[in-house]
């Protein structure tokens, strides 16, 4: 089989994704399932349908408009505020747009008239992450300006934590956000359907807290893929990690001296020693590369050590036997690594194969993979 290639367990994808459904909906929530790592891969959205998200998001239209191609005919918002140069494709690709932006909105407003549509907006509040978000003092002044806008609806409000900042939200933060969700009722008018408390990071407060507030959705893509917190990197207890495995190949294995002195420019940079000596150990490159993947994402078996990656190469180390020539070696991923490897021609995207018996599903490691 063709490496570099990523198996996607189609099974544990669905188990991850029930597993938060069912827990969010016993306090109120319900899941948006977001496609972006994917980039839009039509087998991972139907999975999360399959599972009870209620939707499904997106930051990229070609990722959108892959997704309607395949014959996914479910509502689909774009997380990541609309640009002024893809408004028409916005508006007849997504039902929502997550926006902060008042002259976005009013081109939305523009373009959806013309087609004779109403177009969602939910209102994204800066909430201390420091990348995208209207103020909180300005957030009824412009919502009180959607309102007045024809052809764009008014739907709700979003904040986003551990995107740039890397700072988990808490009950407080939470708190502000239900606050906000009051106000603009009370000055706009209309029940705001959506109050969207932010990604995967917000999982620990969503599952301890028997009270939530007003929040009542959340858009998950790392904890359905990887089962893991953004913030702390750990395992979300009750996920499976391991849905996307990234398979590699040995293409040279050797144990290595330099075979001359190196003279550097720099001489600062020998006290740095960025290529060491590896004569007591086995010294091995694997055809992947930075243009695969963020290889500085991957996690590597227990005896293999990364020591360093270019454009096209990883170089790894291990003490115990010499990796073969050929062999293949199994890699988990963060969330980085999965999304440009997701991303990258070049990687085979091999999905496992479910049969059943008697009803029963097959675990997917005691079938043979099928290339898609």
């Amino acid at each position: 089989m063709t490496t570099p290639r990523i198996e996607i367990d189609l099974c544990k994808i669905r188990q991850n994704t029930r597993f938060l459904v069912d827990h969010l909906a016993s306090h109120g929530i319900s899941v948006t399932g977001v496609t972006k790592a994917v980039c839009g891969d039509p087998a991972v959205a139907h999975a999360m349908l399959e599972s009870g998200v209620s939707q499904l998001a997106d930051a990229r239209v070609a990722n959108v408009k892959r997704m309607r191609c395949a014959g996914i005919i479910c509502p689909i918002s774009m997380i990541r505020s609309p640009m002024l140069s893809e408004i028409d494709q916005i508006i007849e690709t997504c039902e929502t747009s997550y926006n902060t932006e008042i002259d976005v909105i009013a081109e939305l407003s523009a373009a959806a008239l013309f087609k004779g549509e109403v177009h969602g907006v939910i209102l994204m509040i800066e909430m201390g992450d420091m990348r995208d978000g209207i103020m909180p003092e300005d957030l009824e002044r412009i919502a009180t300006m959607v309102m007045k806008m024809p052809g764009v609806a008014l739907k709700g409000i979003g904040a986003n934590f551990a995107c740039l900042g890397n700072i988990a939200p808490n009950a407080d933060a939470m708190e502000v956000v239900t606050t906000l969700a009051y106000e603009i009722e009370g000055a706009c008018g209309p029940f705001l359907e959506t109050v969207s408390g932010g990604s995967s990071a917000n999982l620990p407060w969503a599952l301890d807290l028997p009270t939530k507030g007003r929040i009542n959705e959340l858009r998950l893509g790392e904890a359905i893929l990887l089962g893991t917190d953004p913030v702390s990197g750990e395992q979300i207890d009750g996920l499976h990690t391991d849905a996307f495995t990234l398979v590699v190949e040995v293409i040279e294995t050797k144990f290595k001296t330099r075979p001359f002195p190196l003279r550097l420019i720099d001489p600062a940079l020998l006290a740095l020693r960025l290529v060491q000596d590896s004569s007591s150990k086995s010294r091995s490159v694997l055809a992947v590369g930075l243009q695969d993947t963020n290889v500085g994402g991957l996690s590597f078996p227990t005896d293999i050590t990364f020591v360093g990656a270019t454009s096209d190469h990883t170089v790894t180390e291990t003490s115990k036997c010499a990796l073969q020539v050929g062999a293949e070696i199994r890699c988990q991923l963060n969330y980085g690594a999965l999304m440009r490897a997701m991303n990258a021609t070049d990687v085979e995207k091999v999905f496992v194969s479910e049969t059943t018996w008697n009803g029963a599903v097959i675990e997917p490691d005691r079938v043979h993979p099928t290339v898609i």
